[in-house]
């Protein structure tokens, strides 16, 4: 950890002695740790912060903690984004106080339930906002303290969150380290960029919402100042400026984790870049990652993101030099496309020093003549390149196929020679220009295309284009040289480089008044510059996984089926019953002895699962299950219900042998489950989707599965397997022509070659239509009948009530409740009561207070019913009592659901 500075508290502390707090709500209360303990402790309250307009405002607060509360630990205080609440940071927040931080989480002003104006991180204001939160910090028994008052702390968040933290390690010195994202410099810069409005996105920050009454008086009036003039004046730049980070650049001097996305119009990569060259002059550790994301779509990598910021604070604010904090440079690329579904595939590429916008730069020839281009009067019609909110069309850009249109008289283009060889460009390319006009100004937006080997196609990199303000362009004209976007985009061999200047971009204001510019490539051997980052060049893309897991997979089974198989000389199977019916399945070995040497296990008995416990990856005590055991008996279909992260993958994963137990044990047919366990043979299962070779028929790529199984063609019953999928002349068909839903069937179908004793099926129906999904129900049913074992994972609750006679319900990795499905699910004393229209909570309250009636609550899917638990009355005797209360009651029934009783097991908890 860098050493600690002086502490520098100025105008924003003075006075400020401490933090008036107010409780909101009377309580503190509890929330359960996702998936493991220890259990997160939440506080709610309302912070009292300075007047605004004359009247105190109220900040709403959250602070979480977990595990012993006499042991101090670093703060972390987490930023939401524009229009966003301390309630979006909820789960990072959780998770931060499970690895060891105190949390503080806030909704700034004007936002949430919070009082006062958006100020846009004013230092009097919201900045100031920070340091009185980080005074309530210094007060708190589990704050780990550098001194009296000083807390240690670090400072994240995305968009407007990330802004506030980096203005935070600038006006306060107590902050220690910070982790912004996809956040900006300089809000100037990114609203009026080389002094061009950017006016859709600007109008998105002041007219959505509450519109502009919601932002502070003098911010309100710049907005309206600058969207009626189309260009930005002296006093609205210095306004921006003065409230961006960019203000105290000379005073951010802590370890930073700069987080940008690739593909953001409004903050792109230069605003990163400048965060990284300041911060590192000042002496400070930086690290910059460039993600696959940003404000105008693409792929989140947030769970990836917030590992990396949690390994960052572990360092910087615990002192772990065994933290991981990552390389100082990490850029997301796409890899490829997975065939079997669609998805993108990203991979990181990594260099030990960050390149910077600039790189390793190559000349790149163009050519073209001079060309005249029209500003047409009014700005319109204007080109379009990336347009803020068009929803599913930004994730085409992140594939190169996003909407880019120049309108012909507006823009000019110069071409490069087709390529020779790959060209990845890494950063801001440029190109020197001469600009002549009948105006005395130009204001130019300039783009990179890539162009197809044909040229009938042309695609615009992650959909950036940079505008500018040439001046001195009257007369003679000027030379200039020219930005273009910062990206990571690879120009393929045989393709050309398109640089397109234009007058107009629908993102951006351009002059109302009309004007006629000539653009010439500036040199006789006129050359792009563009930028490479060669010591970040991403490993070689692997083959497909389909085209080597199969190989792969098949050649370890059949090495583990010859070990088993040799290796047992004092353990003798004994000779099928030559008169025995075949079912598809190995003979059952010998009895195991039991558990922790008890009794032999049964060799009847599917399944038997004791203490087992899997804790995450470099954990001590967090679990994604514990102390779990049941048993599963021949002829039931049991269902395994819980929340999402409840273990019950982690679960079906450890059954199958693909990762093993830290604790317990799990017995199939008696047999103690290991990775390549001979029993498993007699295991179906459907985990986590199949993969299939995509250019391979339905029918090729089930036979493909089970010649590599090295069993007899007889024992896979395909014909069976086939029938259950419906797939009908579909099988004829390659895989990689298949919906979702005949992927679904086709490895329901695969899980079950064989016929398995014991078949697992983890989400079934995902993709499947009403129909089949009944088809489904029914083929487990009769699976079962004939003396197997089904288990089903399901979120479909009202499907595993139809289907299951036994269940298994988790929570946070621990047992809660197994046993037949009638059972759990209740006998039937609670009551629906459909109302014709809602009650108030008074009313509720009073319901019941009624004689017999046990408790009454809210039908969790029905806004107007109450589900009235009954002890010593009866429907005949309540319903009077109802209408003397005047509820408006339009029918009650008895309510015996498997979603209510799932509901009610889960509820306390979560």
């Amino acid at each position: 950890m860098t050493p600690r500075r002086p502490r520098r508290r100025g105008r924003l502390l003075a006075g400020a002695a401490a933090l008036a707090v107010v409780l909101a709500g009377g309580a503190t209360w509890t929330v359960a740790a996702g998936d493991s303990p220890p259990e997160v402790h939440r506080q709610d309250r309302m912070a009292e912060m300075p007047a605004d307009d004359g009247e105190p405002v109220a900040i709403d607060t959250s602070y979480f903690t977990a595990g012993d509360p006499g042991t101090r630990r670093p703060a972390v205080l987490l930023g939401h984004g524009f229009g966003g609440s301390k309630d979006d940071l909820r789960a990072q927040a959780e998770t931060l106080a499970r690895d060891g931080y105190a949390v503080l989480t806030w909704s700034a002003r004007g936002f949430g339930a919070s009082g006062g104006r958006v100020g846009l991180n004013d230092p009097e204001r919201e900045v100031a906002d920070v340091s009185r939160l980080i005074d309530w910090l210094a007060e708190q028994p589990e704050v780990l303290l550098d001194a009296e008052g000083d807390p240690r702390v670090g400072m994240s968040g995305a968009s407007y969150g990330g802004a506030i933290a980096l203005l935070a390690a600038g006006h306060d010195d107590r902050v220690d380290a910070v982790a912004p994202r996809i956040t900006y410099w300089n809000l100037a810069d990114a609203l009026f960029p080389d002094g061009v409005f950017k006016k859709l996105w600007a109008g998105i920050f002041f007219t959505t919402g509450e519109g502009c009454a919601n932002f502070s008086p003098e911010l309100c009036a710049m907005y309206e100042r600058v969207a009626v003039n189309g260009a930005p004046d002296e006093e609205a730049t210095a306004l921006l400026t003065a409230r961006s980070p960019a203000a105290v650049a000379d005073r951010i001097d802590v370890p930073a984790l700069i987080v940008q996305g690739q593909h953001d119009s409004l903050f792109p990569l230069n605003h990163a870049d400048a965060m990284a060259t300041a911060i590192e002059a000042n002496g400070a550790p930086v690290a910059v990652d460039w993600t696959w994301s940003g404000h105008d779509g693409g792929i989140s990598e947030d769970h990836r993101i917030e590992e990396r910021v949690t390994r960052w604070f572990d360092r910087y604010l615990k002192d772990d030099p065994a933290a991981d904090t990552g390389p100082a440079f990490r850029v997301t690329r796409i890899s490829g496309i997975d065939t079997t579904n669609g998805d993108t595939l990203l991979r990181g590429a990594e260099a030990a020093a960050y390149p910077g916008l600039g790189g390793d730069p190559r000349k790149i020839g163009l050519t073209g003549s001079a060309q005249d281009i029209a500003n047409p009067a009014g700005g319109t019609p204007p080109s379009i390149s990336a347009v803020p909110g068009l929803g599913s069309l930004s994730g085409l850009s992140t594939l190169g196929m996003g909407l880019a249109l120049d309108f012909p008289g507006q823009f000019a283009s110069f071409d490069s020679a087709p390529l020779a060889e790959t060209v990845r460009v890494t950063g801001s390319p440029a190109i020197r220009l001469h600009i002549a006009s009948d105006a005395p100004e130009a204001v130019l937006f300039l783009k990179v295309y890539d162009v197809s080997p044909d040229g009938s196609s042309q695609s615009l990199p992650a959909q950036l284009v940079t505008p500018v303000r040439v001046t001195g362009t009257d007369g003679e004209g000027t030379t200039a040289e020219l930005p273009l976007p910062a990206i990571d985009y690879p120009f393929e061999a045989g393709h050309r480089m398109r640089l397109v200047v234009s007058t107009t971009d629908l993102g951006y204001a351009s002059p109302p008044e009309p004007a006629t510019h000539t653009v010439t490539l500036a040199d006789d051997d006129a050359a792009l510059t563009v930028p490479t980052a060669p010591q970040a060049a991403q490993l070689p893309t692997p083959l497909p996984w389909w085209t080597w897991a199969l190989p792969v997979a098949a050649a370890a089974l059949a090495a583990l089926l010859l070990l088993t198989g040799r290796h047992r000389p004092t353990r003798r199977t004994p000779a099928p019953d030559p008169q025995a019916p075949s079912t598809g399945t190995v003979p059952v070995p010998a009895q195991d002895p039991g558990p922790h040497g008890g009794p032999p296990a049964d060799p009847a008995v599917p399944l038997h699962i004791t203490g087992l416990t899997k804790r995450y990856a470099g954990s001590v005590d967090r679990y994604a299950v514990r102390d779990l055991g049941f048993s599963v008996e021949r002829g039931q279909v049991l269902g395994l219900l819980g929340p999402n992260g409840a273990g019950k993958t982690t679960t079906l994963r450890m059954l199958m042998g693909l990762i093993t137990p830290d604790a317990g044990e799990i017995r199939v047919f008696g047999q103690r489950i290991t990775p390549g366990a001979p029993v498993l043979s007699r295991v179906g299962a459907f985990v986590e989707g199949a993969g299939f070779l995509p250019h391979l028929s339905g029918r090729a790529n089930l036979e493909l599965y089970w010649r590599a199984t090295g069993r007899p063609a007889a024992d896979a019953h395909l014909d069976e397997a086939l029938e259950i999928a419906g797939l009908g002349d579909a099988l004829a068909r390659a895989v990689r022509t298949y919906s979702q839903g005949m992927r679904q069937r086709l490895a329901i179908a695969q899980a079950m070659l064989g016929l398995p004793d014991l078949l697992i099926l983890d989400e079934p129906t995902n993709g499947l239509d009403p129909p089949q999904i009944r088809e489904m129900r029914e083929v487990m049913i009769r699976y079962a009948a004939q003396g197997r074992t089904v288990i089903v994972s399901s979120h479909l609750l009202a499907e595993v009530e139809q289907t299951c006679t036994h269940l298994v319900v988790m929570d946070r990795g621990r047992l809660l409740q197994a046993g037949p499905v009638a059972e759990i699910a209740g006998t039937g004393d609670t009551l629906l009561a459909t109302l014709a229209r809602p009650v108030p909570d008074e009313l509720v309250e009073r319901i019941a207070g009624l004689p017999g009636v046990t408790a009454v609550r809210r039908a969790p899917t029905d806004d107007e019913g109450l589900l009235i638990q009954l002890a010593g009355t009866t429907p005949a005797d309540l319903l009077p009592e109802l209408v003397r209360l005047e509820v408006p009651v339009a029918a009650i029934a008895p309510h015996r659901r498997l979603e209510d009783a799932f509901l009610t097991l889960i509820g306390g908890a979560a």
